[in-house]
């Protein structure tokens, strides 16, 4: 196993760092995949792989054997296809803009959402004349992207609409997948088997991270994993077979005495009950630290790890900087220099969001660019 950092001298000058285990992340979608066999798994790499890096996440996944890939905007197609040359790749944001001819010159399959886009794909079908793969994207109630019934049943009733276009895939995704007990899972299933019974032949996808954990019946032909291939963990009833596979460490820069009575932080919402030891962190919400995680009114908010014990952060987080209440911890665990972990294990991403009143999904794709990125990686 080595470490691959931007350079290593970086380290002796970073503020913070985040540290990507490939070969977790690579294990975490081999454990799904082999959950869901005999569907196939695929993995969603949008958002520059939740934030990680795309260029190293998809050769990593590519090496432990993934297939197809799904992205959002174009510019996320021409990196998969760079690191992937000869991937099945999706695009979920459909035809962004002028995106149908560089989407065909690449082999990207968009998914499409809406009429027009269907309408576009199948007159660059006949413009080429050739078939153009696609995937054909199903509202069952989620109501975002999506052919509402309507306009599903019209194309079924018009394939004209369609000509020319090869559909390798129809989909639709699962609005309370969080939440097995929720009976929207079930109706949204029903709905998909109705409709997608409408496309005779062509393969069927419905889950991601949380629908593969809601059983066979939601697995289909493909399943659409993000979240849970980097080791996170939306639903806390039905947990997914993955590990953490992220680390993020922040700089402690100054550790001080605060006398009872004296406040820390902006606007001074914080004030000291007792005679306090404040360690101050070079991580703030340019770097991904929710605002929202101060704690400014007695409430829980959140805690950074140092030495191995949680502290509380104290204060406003400020953009570059949050302030932690050290005096708890034992004679010289937090010191200057030294690095404070804001995610690790006993740490994860779903505790930092709950304090922060979001979810995992947003701590991970808010991280910064300043810390240095360090890649655990069994092939460098």
């Amino acid at each position: 196993m080595t470490v691959n950092a931007r350079m290593p001298e970086s380290l002796a000058s970073s503020t913070g760092t985040i540290t990507v285990d490939l070969g977790r992340i690579a294990s975490n979608w081999l454990a799904l995949a082999d959950k869901v066999a005999p569907a196939r798994c695929a993995a969603v790499v949008k958002a520059d792989a939740y934030g990680l890096g795309a260029e190293r996440v998809i050769a990593a996944l590519t090496r432990a054997g993934c297939t197809t890939f799904f992205i959002a905007t174009p510019d996320e197609a021409e990196t998969a296809r760079k690191i992937a040359p000869s991937a099945d790749i999706f695009a979920l944001d459909g035809l962004v803009g002028n995106a149908a001819a560089p989407f065909a010159h690449l082999g990207v399959k968009p998914v499409l959402s809406t009429l027009d886009d269907v309408v576009a794909w199948s007159a660059l079908c006949r413009a080429r004349g050739e078939a153009l793969p696609a995937a054909i994207h199903i509202d069952t109630g989620l109501h975002r992207l999506g052919l509402p019934l309507r306009d599903v049943r019209r194309l079924a009733a018009e394939p004209s609409m369609m000509a020319g276009i090869e559909f390798d895939l129809v989909m639709s995704h699962l609005a309370s997948a969080d939440n097995p007990r929720d009976p929207k899972n079930r109706d949204q299933l029903l709905t998909f088997e109705t409709l997608s019974a409408l496309f005779p032949g062509v393969p069927r996808s419905l889950a991601a991270s949380d629908g593969l954990m809601l059983g066979p019946a939601y697995h289909f032909d493909l399943v659409r994993p993000g979240y849970a291939i980097y080791g996170g963990q939306a639903s806390q009833i039905a947990p997914a077979p993955v590990k953490p596979a992220v680390t993020v460490s922040a700089r402690i820069l100054a550790v001080a005495d605060v006398a009872p009575g004296e406040t820390v932080g902006y606007s001074a919402t914080w004030r000291a009950k007792r005679p306090s030891r404040i360690a101050t962190i070079a991580a703030g919400y340019a770097d991904g630290v929710p605002r929202t995680a101060s704690a400014p009114d007695g409430r829980p908010g959140g805690h950074v790890l140092i030495s191995g014990h949680l502290a509380p952060i104290v204060g406003r987080i400020s953009m570059d900087l949050i302030t932690v209440d050290v005096t708890d911890l034992p004679e010289g665990a937090a010191m200057p220099g030294e690095f404070a972990k804001l995610i690790a294990q006993g740490l994860s991403i779903e505790d930092a969001g709950y304090a922060a009143g979001t979810i995992g999904y947003e701590i991970l794709t808010r991280l910064g660019h300043r810390f240095t990125r360090l890649y655990l990686d069994d092939n460098p």
